[in-house]
């Protein structure tokens, strides 16, 4: 399920570049499709699922990824999170080879397809969960103040950690003691 550094770093083919070598996402498709994403509704309108390998979705129920309907449910969080098809275009965050977004895009990186888009997709990946992501150090800084720690963290901005996970990041105590470290400095 966790992605190594190594398995992309062979994904590549090409030469890493800086923002390549920190792209670590920790989750595959697969994975993040069975811990519940996006509503269950990714797939249902602009991309054939049908395209990727039949074993990410073989054991899932279809609800979970070919949903009209957003069930918040679905979600790992049972919460809605996420924006709008057509607020990710307004904003100018999609690709015309990869019309649903970054997890499409992800998908595709993912099964070894390089693209000039590349670039651009990981650091929005940086700059939301990052080492200095602004989202994961949102949470992490909500953990830090609760008092709760990593183990009981579950409630603690919901809506904030399913967006984490729609891009391939989870809550970790290595990752809360690192960022901890670094707010000492």
């Amino acid at each position: 399920m966790i992605l190594v550094p190594s398995r992309l770093q062979l994904l590549s083919g090409n030469k890493m570049t800086d923002f390549n070598i920190s792209f670590k996402p920790m989750l595959t498709p697969k994975a993040m499709l069975e811990k519940g994403i996006f509503g269950g509704t990714y797939f249902n309108q602009l991309v054939d699922y049908r395209i990727f390998p039949k074993n990410w979705f073989s054991d899932l129920d279809k609800s979970y990824f070919l949903s009209n309907n957003y069930d918040k449910k679905i979600n790992y969080f049972k919460i809605k999170s996420g924006q709008s098809q057509e607020e990710w275009e307004a904003k100018g965050w999609i690709n015309k080879d990869d019309p649903r977004g970054w997890f499409e895009w992800y998908c595709k990186y993912f099964n070894g397809r390089r693209h000039e888009d590349d670039e651009r997709q990981i650091k929005r990946w940086l700059a939301f969960c990052g080492p200095k992501g602004r989202f994961r150090n949102s949470i992490y800084n909500k953990i830090y103040k609760s008092g709760l720690g990593i183990e009981n963290s579950k409630s603690i901005s919901p809506r904030i950690q399913q967006s984490l996970l729609h891009w391939s990041y989870i809550v970790n105590n290595e990752d809360y003691e690192r960022w901890k470290l670094e707010k000492q400095k």
